[in-house]
Parts: C-alpha cells; structure tokens; sequence
C-alpha cells in the first residue's frame, strides 16, 4: 500500500508557491542525488529516502510532484513512495532546509537536504523573542549547552561560572544545593541583593526562596537552599545574559541586576532520539587548613590540663570522601509541524560533611505543534515538576561561636580523642567548646521542596507579518522543613527541640501582546507592544516543641508523630503582591547596515505607595554594521564589524511588602498579650511609619560596544565599556524627629557608580576533519563608587565568634566602593607579643574611632579561560577561572582558629602559633584578617570518549567521559575557598566580602556515560 495522499486545492497552491520561492532562493548544488540516468516517461512506483545533511534520516519531509497536487511525506526511517512519471520534477522540503527539485530518471531516489542560508544564522534569545546576531544592539551574551561548566551542577547558576565577562557567580557556601550569589556588572544596592532575574521559557521566577529557612533551634537560623536548584540543568539547551538596560529594560522594573533568559531543549531535526546519561561521582574537600596536629599542639601549650592524650584531625573525623549519583533519560523529536522533549531525572549528591546530602527527582515535558493551515496557529508547552530532599548540618549565618559545627571542628583540641574508653562520645566542657562529632549526632534537618513550573504559550498569525501571543503561567513551590536537636548532655538545649517550618509560594502571569514584522524594500520593522500581569502568593510558619521525649531519640518527627514536649509560640505571616505593566519595543534596520532599538515599559507594584506605584523604563541602541558599507567590500580580513551604543534605564522593586503602609500591634503590660483568651490589652503601638512616597530603585545605564571577526570569523570577539548607576536606592534609615518610630523606609539621593570594560575573545584555532580546536577567553574590569550619600555611613557585615558581639566589617560611605572595610589597622606585635594598632586619632588609646576604610570584596579585574579540543574520537575542554584586586575578612580565622584558642583549651593554625602573637591576645577585628582574594583556578575539565557506532544500526551515538570540578586552586588566602560570600546583613543591608567558617567546597571528579539511541 502506497503512503500517499491527495492535498485539497488550497493547500496544494500553497505548498506550491512555498516550494517555487524556495527553489528559487536555492543553489543549483544545494542536494545530493544518487540516480543512474535514465530516460523512461512511463508511471512508476517511485521510492526513496530523504536525510538531512549528516546522513541521518529525515522523517516528515513533505514530496510533492510539482505542478500536482500528488504528494507524500516521509515515515520515521525518512522512506517514502509515490506514483509519479518518469521524467516530472519532485519538490522535497523540510522546515529549516532549503528546498530541492529533483527530476525523477529513476525508480529509486536518495534526497540529501542541506539547511537553508537563511537559517543559519545565529539567533540570540531577548526578552519577548530573539534577533539575529548581526541585528542586535544591546549587550547579550549567549551561552549554549556544549559550552556549560563541566561537572556536577545542581543549578542553573552553576553553569555559566567564568563563562560569561562581567557576571561573577560565587558561592555561599559549599553545601550541596546552597545558594550561589550571581552579580552582573557589579553591586548596585545597598540594601537589596544584586540577583538578577531569571526567566525560564519565558516564566520570570520570583527571587523568593522556594524552601524555608531553619528555625533557630540551637545553632542559629540555617539558610534556604538555591531556589534555582529544582531545574534539572541536562534539560537546560542555551542560557542567556542581558547585561545592558537596552536589553534588559524589557523587563523593566525587575532588570535592574541584568537578566538571564533559561531556555530549555526541544525536539531537534531528523529522526526521533532517546538520550541516557548516567554519572557517579566522588568528592573531597578541596583545602584542608592548615591546623596544629596533636604533637605541634603538645608542643606549643603552656597548660599541660590542654593535653588529654589522643591524636585526632578532627577535619578528617568531620569531613568525610562523598559519591554522587545521577541518571537522566529523555526523548526528542521535531516533526514537519512541531516538537516534543520529555526527560526524567534523578540525582543524589552527598556531602562532604557528615550527615549531609541532597537529591533531586525531575520530570519535564516541552511540546508544540502548528495547526490550521500554512502554520497559522501555534501552541508550545512548557512543564517541569520536582521534588528535592536537602538534609542539613548544624551551620548557619547568625551560630556566633558555637552554633557551628565547623566552628567546632576546626577549634577542636586535637588531643581529644573521638570517642571515651566506655565507646561514648567524648564529652569536651560546655560553654560554647563540643565535641563536633557528638554534635553531628545530636542535630537532624531534612527539607522537601516541591515545585511545579509550566507556561503555555499561543501565537496566531492574524495577517502576514502581524501575529498575537498570549502567556500562561504558573510557578507554584510547597516547602517543609523538620529540624530535631535530640536530648543531650551538652549547655544547647539538653531537654531537646524540635522545629517544624512551611512555606508555600504561587507565582501567576498573564501575559499578552503583538508583534509585527515586515520588511519595505531595504528598511525592516520589528515592532512588539503587549501587557503582563503577575501577582505572587506566599505564606508560611513555624511551630515547634521543647523538651522533646528521649524515646523519640533517632526518629525524625516526620516519622513520628507522637513526639512529645512543651508547644512552641507558633509564628505565621501571609503576603501577597502584583505586579502590572504595559511594555513595548520597535526594532528597525536599514540594510542591515544601520540598527535602532527603542523599548519603553511602564511598571505597577502593589509595593510602592500610591503616590509612586508606576515607574518608567524607557531605553535607546542604534548599531552600525560597518563591514557591510560599500567602502569595505574589499577589506578580506575583516569579516564582521558592528558598533553599539545604548542607554536605558531598569528598575528594581525588591523591598519588603506593606512597607508604604503604617503597621500596629496590640500589647498588654508586659509588651504581650496577658492572657491565653487574649482578653486583656493594654494599648496600641506603631511598629511602622507609613511613607506613601517610596519609590522605585532606578538603575541607569550606559553602555558602548565593538563586536568584531577576523579570518572568516575564526578570530572573533567584543568588547564594551559600560557605566551602570543606581540612583533612589531605598534604605531604612533613622526617622526624622517626631516620627512615631525611630526608622523608616526612604529613598535616599546618593549614587552608586559601577564602571567598567568588558572583554571577550575567541579563536578557532584549528578546523579539520581530524582535528579542531578552539580558545575564548573573556575578562571584566570594575570599578564601584558611592556618590552623595545622604548620611555619613552605613554599617553591615557582622563579624560573629567568641568576643565578637556587636563587631561589623563593612561600611558603605561616599566616595569608597560598597562594602569596604572598616578595620583598626595592625600593626605587628610588640616585644611581649601583644598586638599592635596603629592610634588614628592619636589619643594613646586604641578603640573604634582608629579605624580607617580599606579597599573591599570586590575584585577590580575577574576572566575566565576555555579550551575546547577534539582529535578523532576524542574531546578536552578545559576552564579556567581567576579574579584579582579584592579581599575577604577571615572571620574563621578571627572567630574559630584565632592564637587566643591556645589559652583556652582549643586549636589554632601554625601561622597563628608561629607568628609570634602572645596567647593572651583577644580575637579583635582588623587588618591582621583581611586577607588578599587574588585566586587562579582550574574550574572544570571534561575528557571524552565517543564510540564508533556505523555498524550498529540501533545506537547513533556512545560517550564515556570523565570530569573534574575545582581541580586546583593558586592563591594565598589562607581559608578554605577564595571565591565566597557568607550572606552576614546588618538591618537589612547587604554584607560583601566576608568568609565566616561555613560548609567547605568540594572537589569533584565524576564518571560518566552517554547514549544516544
């Protein structure tokens, strides 16, 4: 039976004429044909084969003999069949391929098609579309899956570490799953975070966490987890970065950090392809500190009480060789008419500390399809589901000296031994001073994060050029976590306690709008205008118990629900905000020489007064396209040349709800209500001052740039210099006077400059049929700068350990970069060992007011380096990392191994013991522990193995491979990682540049082995 069919009238002229504009625009040697020649004009039965230009085969081709309407379209193998004379012309075509027109001389054809020029083009993904790369006019990096950061990666941020010039990705900690801090052209805030927003498939996620923070219940408030951290990053295909506010503006007021566009896979052209990867893992700490072993210890203290005869490394007790695990399988297939992309994914990642781990269970479907005719209407489907389970260690921001188990692993006397004679945990002396093992023991925090993410996206062509799109979407996260501090004999809550916190989060969008494209001779027109609302859930509490049952010992309340103690006060908030803005862009070029972009997006927040509750965003680009300027037809060695220029403006909302409105509570006498039936009150007091006038944070940006390509594009590359000003920043700050509190939520009209150039550089350095490889290496320079603030200074960045309280770090003030240091400066020791400051104000007494302001985090110069070779079978990429000009305060080495230990029965690091500091010394912040974060790192390796697979017809494609993560690291900074920043606010305002003794980072080295079916 043949498979053939008869197209109606209508569709048949339109084939046609598709086909006839094709072929013409199509080369005469654009196809292959395999047909011995042959002068037949009889009817035959005609077979054959259509593949796309790799070989393989091409179901859903459309083979139309031309000037009928007798046609077919290819089966799954790329085979199909026909009646047909000899001697009539078939037309094969295929979306993304140029069409071919094949005279029939034989009964069997073989069609190679080859993708139409058109095509192939680069696009870049922007806000509401893409562009052809040539056309853009702002600053858009693009970053595609083969060029991710090799390794383990358990969010998306992981994957554009040292990838991208002006966007720096650091940890906040080495935990599995933990947070990741991605600044864009540097800190525009005081108050707020510098996160971008993040928009996958075209949903803008909310920068809330999806998980919820710990409770305190003895070690401080433990962190939530990367709300990233729920994609699956096998299924991301290219992620993309709006740096400038021309880009970015499209956004509006959520653009002020940049944006980074997610896009996940879809079904890619040919046959349909089943793809199992599978890789397990093995991760050590990276750096161990350098300690005092048991016998240096012995050797070093004045008390012989400190010596309790054993020989311990208690990082080794602590810190243990992890395995990961992960296994992923997805089917792709794009058809004549659409495509569809469905995944399952599992991964498991152990800690290197004890008792910690993570894992993740995904799932994703991405769908569309085309119907009515000539593709009129279009509808694409984006949903992923999972579910993560984080189980946590006893570590937080706010432990102060003991609410740490690092802290305790590294102050740990080495002479201890691990366990008693009697096979019990040795019991070290209370008053912030445990066994970090027993502690491990004691603590259990599990975490289960479910989050749906999914959008459909409709588009209607209602004339030629003029199409509406509509966009559906819901991003929706449940969140519980169950902490237990299990009875102990220790000073932390010996009877016991247990935390239970929730959280659930909806974020809703609505969007709709138009975009019309047309082309008038050589001018072309690229219009959008549309409308979006988007309207965030979120709610949550926290309850819990005191005193738990010692029979409850071992068992997480999750699984046991008779536990038993004294109730907790529980706590509750609700919230919820709306977002509604009108946006719009026109894109117009000349001859693909001269580009324009202008966009404009007007923003209401349900958390600005009324006064204020819109904010504007307008934004200008023009380039040029001089390589393609008559004048430069004969320059060979310069293939492309554009420049850029743009200004624009983003905004940023992220403040706290309610904040506009006054807030009261009711109290008794003693400040709380006086009974349990809430009968009695005493009075009404205002916790907050009202201002109807706050407004927008703005972001102001301009940006000039030189995108260039050398030798047929084999040398390539940009460069840009941008200046990026935040203006309005919201504080709270103190009241005027008579003001019903003593703060208040303001706009205040100092400035902060961010300046810098961008640089990024490619080079093909070899293409053949044996070999290729290629080098990009990219680099940013910064310069931050605070301008008029209004008040003296600002305070942030707690300091926490033993006398410590009430210590800070940071200092905004005008004139100095955000968050610099503010530190007493040391100046050596003395003939007795004790420490010596230099006395600023000259008063023979040191205190607070001899501190001076040094140079802080931030790195004025950061770049990466990639390599990527292939020889025969094989495959090496490399990455490197590095940055320069920044400093960290070592507040582990201030609050955890500082010389002082060594009178008190704790351990120190031999530079502490050996540098000649008397024992005596207080732990005092300055100088001493600011230490330079100049670092070079080899970031990520990937040695691959492809397997030859033409003999067998089932497998296309087998890889082994194997990785490396944080392979080694080049610097003199004494912690464990250079690249860190532990989150350490002070009343809101962000901490930069401080390293308090959190979870270490691992190195990686995993296994792996791809197949493609």
């Amino acid at each position: 039976m043949h498979n053939t069919f008869t197209f109606p009238p209508l569709k048949g002229l339109v084939l046609l004429a598709v086909a006839g504009l094709c072929s013409f625009a199509t080369r005469a040697d654009s196809f292959e044909t395999r047909t011995p020649v042959a002068t037949e004009t009889a009817v035959a039965n005609i077979s054959g084969k259509v593949l796309d230009e790799t070989g393989a085969p091409l179901p859903g081709a459309t083979v139309v003999v031309k000037g009928t309407n007798n046609g077919t379209v290819t089966n799954s193998d790329g085979a199909f069949t026909l009646e047909a004379d000899m001697g009539s012309v078939l037309v094969v075509s295929f979306v993304g391929y140029a069409s071919q027109e094949i005279t029939i001389n034989s009964a069997t054809l073989e069609v190679k098609m080859l993708a139409d020029a058109s095509t192939l083009e680069e696009l870049v993904i922007v806000g509401y579309g893409d562009q052809k790369k040539s056309d853009v006019t702002g600053s858009v990096a693009q970053l595609t899956s083969e060029n991710f950061r090799q390794g383990i990666n358990t969010s998306a941020d992981n994957l554009i570490q040292g990838k991208i010039a002006g966007v720096r990705v650091v940890n906040s900690s080495g935990e599995p799953g933990a947070g990741m801090d991605v600044v864009i052209r540097g800190v525009g805030s005081i108050r707020s975070g510098s996160t971008p927003l993040f928009v996958v498939d075209g949903v803008p996620l909310s920068n809330d966490n999806a998980s919820p923070t710990g409770d305190n219940i003895g070690f401080g408030a433990s962190a939530a987890k990367n709300p990233l951290n729920f994609l699956n990053t096998t299924d991301i295909e290219s992620i993309n970065v709006l740096k400038d506010a021309s880009a970015a503006a499209i956004y509006g007021a959520r653009g002020a950090n940049g944006v980074v566009i997610i896009t996940t896979k879809k079904g890619s052209k040919g046959k349909g392809t089943l793809t199992a990867d599978s890789y397990v893992g093995f991760s050590t700490v990276s750096k161990k500190l350098d300690l005092l072993s048991a016998d240096e210890y012995r050797g070093v203290i004045k008390d012989p009480n400190f010596d309790h005869g054993g020989n311990t490394d208690w990082q080794d007790v602590i810190m243990r060789k992890a395995a990961s695990n992960n296994q992923s399988l997805s089917f792709a297939k794009q058809t004549n008419s659409g495509n569809y992309y469905v995944s399952l994914g599992r991964m498991e990642q152990q800690g290197i500390v004890g008792n910690s781990n993570f894992s993740r269970l995904s799932a994703r479907i991405n769908a569309s399809e085309s119907f009515l005719d000539d593709e009129r209407l279009k509808i694409a489907v984006h949903l992923t589901a999972s579910q993560t389970r984080d189980r946590a260690i006893p570590t937080s921001d706010d432990g102060g000296s003991n609410g740490q188990i690092i802290t305790q692993m590294l102050m740990a006397n080495p002479t201890y031994p691990v366990y008693a004679s009697d096979g019990t945990y040795t019991n070290f002396k209370a008053n912030a001073y445990y066994n970090p093992s027993y502690l491990l023991s004691l603590y259990d925090d599990v975490t289960k994060t479910t989050r749906v993410l999914g959008n459909i996206e409709t588009s209607f062509r209602i004339v030629k050029g003029l199409e509406y799109k509509l966009n559906v979407g819901i991003d929706r996260s449940l969140g519980e976590r169950n902490a237990t501090l299990y009875p102990n004999i220790i000073d932390i809550n010996p009877t016991g306690r247990y935390s239970q916190s929730n959280t659930e989060s909806t974020n809703t969008l609505l969007e709709h709008y138009l975009t019309y494209n047309t082309s008038l001779g050589k001018h072309k027109f690229d219009v959008l205008g549309g409308f979006s609302y988007q309207k965030f859930d979120r709610s949550g509490g926290t309850w819990g118990l005191a005193g738990i049952a010692a029979q409850g010992q071992g068992v997480p309340p999750e699984y046991n629900p008779g536990y038993k103690g004294t109730p907790l006060p529980p706590t509750g908030y609700s919230q919820e905000n709306e977002l509604q803005s009108y946006f719009g862009r026109v894109n117009y070029s000349f001859d693909d020489k001269y580009l324009f972009t202008a966009s404009m997006r007007a923003d209401g927040s349900t958390r600005f007064g009324t006064n204020n509750k819109y904010g504007y965003f307008p934004s200008f680009a023009a380039g040029w396209n001089f390589t393609h300027e008559n004048f430069m037809s004969n320059v060979t060695w310069l293939s492309t040349g554009k420049l850029r220029a743009s200004w624009g403006q983003t905004g940023n909302q992220d403040v706290q709800n309610k904040i506009t409105q006054a807030s009261y509570s009711l109290s008794g006498a003693d400040g709380y209500y006086l009974n349990s039936d809430l009968a009695l009150v005493n009075g009404l007091s205002i916790t907050r001052t009202p201002n109807p006038n706050l407004k927008w944070e703005v972001s102001t940006q301009t940006d000039f740039g030189l995108d260039f390509g050398f030798l047929d594009n084999r040398l390539y590359g940009t460069i840009d210099y941008f200046n990026k000003t935040t203006t309005d920043a919201i504080l709270y700050i103190p009241s005027p006077v008579l003001s019903p509190t003593p703060n208040v939520w303001v706009n205040i009209d100092g400035k902060i400059v961010n300046t810098g150039v961008e640089m990024m550089l490619g080079y093909r350095i070899l293409n053949t049929n044996k070999i290729t490889w290629s080098v990009d290496v990219n680099g940013a320079t910064l310069h931050n700068e605070i301008k008029d603030l209004p008040v003296s200074q600002i305070y942030s960045g707690i300091v926490s350990g033993t006398g410590l309280t009430d210590v800070w770090a940071n200092i905004y003030k005008s004139g100095y970069a955000a968050g610099s240091f503010y530190l007493l400066e040391h100046d050596g020791f003395d003939e007795n060992g004790k420490d010596k400051f230099k006395d600023k104000d000259g008063d023979g007494v040191i205190t607070n007011n001899d501190r001076s302001i040094f140079h802080g985090a931030l790195p004025t110069f950061s770049y990466g380096l990639n390599s990527q070779l292939k020889y025969l079978n094989f495959d090496l990429s490399l990455s490197f990392i590095g940055q320069s000009g920044g400093s960290l305060i070592n507040n582990t080495a201030v609050g955890a191994i500082n010389v002082n230990n060594l009178n008190s029965d704790r351990n120190t690091s031999r530079d502490y013991a050996h540098s000649g500091a008397n024992i005596t010394n207080p732990p005092r912040l300055s100088t001493l522990y600011m230490e330079s974060s100049n670092f070079f790192r080899l970031n990520s390796a990937r040695l691959g193995y492809t397997f030859r697979t033409a003999k067998l017809n089932w497998l296309d494609n087998a890889t082994l491979y194997v990785t490396g993560q944080n392979i080694f690291t080049i610097t003199n900074y004494t912690g464990f990682d250079p690249l860190i920043n532990s989150p350490k606010a002070l009343s809101g305002n962000q901490s930069l540049g401080i390293d308090y003794p959190r979870y270490p980072t691992a190195r990686t080295f995993t296994v792996g082995l791809s197949i493609k079916i």
